[in-house]
């Protein structure tokens, strides 16, 4: 399995606002240098984590964005279903565009389905809270990439 860069930036922000001190606000621009990943690529993460109500967005001179929810509250495996595409991990997968000559009776598909249902699962038995038990240590390995 393989997810976007979107989706991992999604997490990565989520990750980077969880372990802010609580209602502290942040900005794109100092995520993008925490990470080392594009500004560009941020702006369109964080207006969707906030169309999808995950952060908030405060505009103006003081503004910035922090999470809209408390971590405990935030799904990963919701994360990721909002945030990918799709989970076409194979051609088959693909209704519409499928031109595999087996597919018709092909048993692969169905155990990677089985695959695919299990990955989503797991992911879905974690919050954003679980990911940030070691807060400080992720609060000082964020900083110290500056």
């Amino acid at each position: 399995m393989r997810l976007t860069n979107y989706t991992d930036y999604s997490l990565r922000v989520l990750l980077y606002l969880a372990v802010k001190k609580e209602n502290e606000l942040s900005n794109i621009k100092e995520i993008a240098d925490a990470y080392h990943i594009s500004k560009n690529h941020l702006m369109k993460v964080t207006h969707e984590l906030g169309k999808l109500g995950l952060i908030e967005t405060i505009r103006g001179r003081n503004g910035g964005i922090r999470l809209a929810k408390h971590p405990r509250d935030i799904n990963i495996g919701e994360v990721v279903a909002q945030t990918e595409e799709d989970f076409h991990i194979v051609e088959c997968f693909n209704r519409s565009g499928s031109l595999c000559a087996i597919t018709p009776s092909c048993k692969l598909k169905h155990v990677l389905y089985e695959a695919l249902q299990a990955f989503i699962t797991v992911l879905k038995g974690y919050t954003l809270e679980d990911l940030i038990y070691n807060k400080d240590e992720l609060k000082q390995l964020l900083r110290s990439r500056d």
